[in-house]
């Protein structure tokens, strides 16, 4: 798959230790591929996953609609996205596939089978009386 190639691609030009560990690419809806990598912090909580990094290129681009992501590790190992990662990549994209390692082949999984029962604020209108 050619994601799963341009993620490891970017592992092997940009892996630092401590640093970026992890690397994303995504394509979107117009067939754009954007990839990202993950920036380590020694404060974790500021830390940056490598599949929001995508999402931002992908948002500053103006180019969103997500169709498929995948994650990798410095060795190239195909990784399941984080709880964050799959609440974000939801909130962009709803209809989003990730790619996933089953027993060593290569599956498409939608988002939302990753986020069952995901807190969307339009199911919970304001009815809050001014």
């Amino acid at each position: 798959m050619e994601l799963i190639a341009k993620a490891r691609k970017l592992a092997e030009e940009r892996y630092v230790k401590g640093k970026h560990q992890m690397f994303c690419a995504l394509e979107t809806e117009s067939g754009q591929i954007f990839t990202g990598v993950h920036v380590e912090a020694n404060n974790g909580r500021i830390t940056l996953c490598a599949e929001a990094v995508a999402v931002g290129a992908s948002a500053t681009a103006g180019d969103t609609s997500i169709k498929t992501i995948v994650a990798v590790t410095e060795s190239g190992d195909v990784v399941p996205p984080c709880g964050m990662c799959r609440e974000l990549v939801y909130d962009y994209s709803p209809n989003a596939m990730f790619i996933l390692n089953d027993n060593g082949k290569h599956i498409l999984v939608p988002v939302s089978e990753l986020l069952p029962r995901k807190y969307k604020s339009e199911d919970y209108p304001n009815r809050r009386l001014s």
